[in-house]
């Protein structure tokens, strides 16, 4: 297709009903959380089991996201998102029936497995609408939705909500946006070869192939960005897990002023999450990459020697999450789309997804409790810095797939006589 013939209209409806859609997993998947202290108290649960409930949901969502990426490249993009965001939006209300640990287990484990399945495939229904040159930003600031609503004001409508409901009526409440989102997207959402101007019989048929998912993986980017968005989601899941505790208890700052610090890995990473994207489209994947993780390497080095300032922190902390927050999205997003295989982005993107959200969401968690359990909460913030250190050196082994970079390259290689630039 052609940049004139390009539907620059549905491509805008498309990737603003995603991103919202994005806010609503990232709204539903971390509400629970300042919603806690009141479900402990009546549902009788330890601190341990507050976390059993946090991991649940992060290990359903990476192995379903790896199989549903696959199964929509095979099936279709509406077929999996129109249920997925129905069903999470759902059972986020059924939370709020929950009588006991048991159930409540087995209301986010299912929660894992909607939100799975929706995140790898709204990441290439972006990817499917949008123009080359905008593929970028666009995942990016679908993305962003997740870190604004889930990060910055979830714990802001909740405990707003908690002044006037119980923490049950919390939970319908913020199922009904999601339905309403749902049958918006049912009218709106289109499949690939329509996101066209072309008839579908024009569209060459090598571009709806389908392939097996080892094809993936014999993309050199799809590996590399696994294990990159594996340190770059240490980042992510150690900081949102494990700061309030470093605030409160080795800086001593009072609740209402930790939550404001806190705060600002939303706000940062809201920013973050569409801005750095949307660089790469400029700069290329691989210089952006690897600037954001340099970005946050210092951030991080910095935060750890400040004091108990909360604008300084804030500051600080809006800076650093700019940077790891916007790298999950770039990983995620344009790297992995542009890595796949023809007819399986969703699948690449599954993959990725998956294996950044098990080891990352994860594994990373319980070794951050580890540290803090036996080296003390003082030293917690070594385990991120040390995981974005390692992520500069994956990043350098990222292939540049930006299309105005590659362009650029092609021309340095023609004015250089067929000698490929470095």
């Amino acid at each position: 297709m052609t940049s004139n013939r390009w539907d620059t209209s549905y491509e805008w409806k498309a990737v603003t009903l995603l991103a919202l859609g994005f806010g609503l997993v990232g709204l539903d998947r971390w509400l629970i959380a300042p919603l806690f202290p009141a479900i402990m108290k009546d549902l009788h649960l330890t601190a341990q089991d507050v976390g059993n409930c946090i991991g649940i949901l992060g290990l359903s969502w990476g192995v379903f996201a790896a199989l549903m990426g696959g199964i929509s490249d095979k099936i279709g993009r509406r077929k999996v998102l129109i249920p997925a965001i129905i069903a999470f939006s759902l059972l986020s209300g059924f939370s709020g029936v929950a009588g006991g640990l048991a159930s409540l287990l087995a209301v986010r484990s299912l929660m894992g497995v909607a939100e799975g399945s929706f995140c790898p495939t709204s990441f290439a229904a972006t990817a499917d609408a949008s123009h080359p040159k905008r593929r970028g930003f666009n995942l990016g600031l679908q993305q962003s939705g997740f870190a604004l609503f889930g990060l910055a004001l979830s714990p802001i409508i909740a405990t707003q909500l908690l002044d006037v409901v119980s923490w049950r009526w919390v939970f319908a409440l913020v199922s009904v946006p999601g339905l309403i989102l749902g049958l918006l997207m049912f009218f709106v959402i289109r499949e690939p070869r329509a996101t066209e101007s072309e008839p579908a019989s024009a569209v060459p048929q090598a571009q709806t192939a389908k392939g097996n998912w080892r094809d993936v993986l014999k993309s050199r980017n799809i590996p590399v960005a696994m294990v990159a968005l594996f340190c770059a989601m240490t980042g992510v899941f150690v900081l949102g897990a494990m700061l309030p505790l470093y605030l409160t208890e080795y800086l001593a700052l009072d609740t209402q002023r930790m939550g404001i610090v806190v705060s600002a890995i939303g706000f940062g990473g809201f920013v973050g999450q569409f801005a750095l994207p949307g660089l790469s489209d400029l700069v290329g994947r691989r210089l952006a990459s690897i600037a954001g993780f340099a970005g946050t390497a210092i951030m991080l080095y910095v935060f750890r020697g400040v004091g108990a300032e909360p604008l300084v922190l804030f500051i600080v902390l809006f800076v650093a999450s700019f940077f790891t927050l916007g790298l999950v999205s770039l990983l995620s997003g344009p790297v992995a789309t542009e890595a796949a295989p023809v007819g399986m982005v969703s699948t690449a993107i599954g993959i990725v997804v998956g294996a950044g959200e098990i080891f990352g969401g994860g594994v990373a968690p319980a070794l951050a409790g580890f540290v803090a359990t036996h080296f003390g909460i003082q030293n917690i913030l070594w385990l991120p810095i040390f995981a974005v250190l390692v992520g500069i050196g994956v990043s350098l082994l990222l292939e540049e797939t930006a299309p105005a970079r590659v362009r650029r390259n092609a021309r340095a290689v023609e004015l250089a006589g067929g000698e490929q630039p470095e």
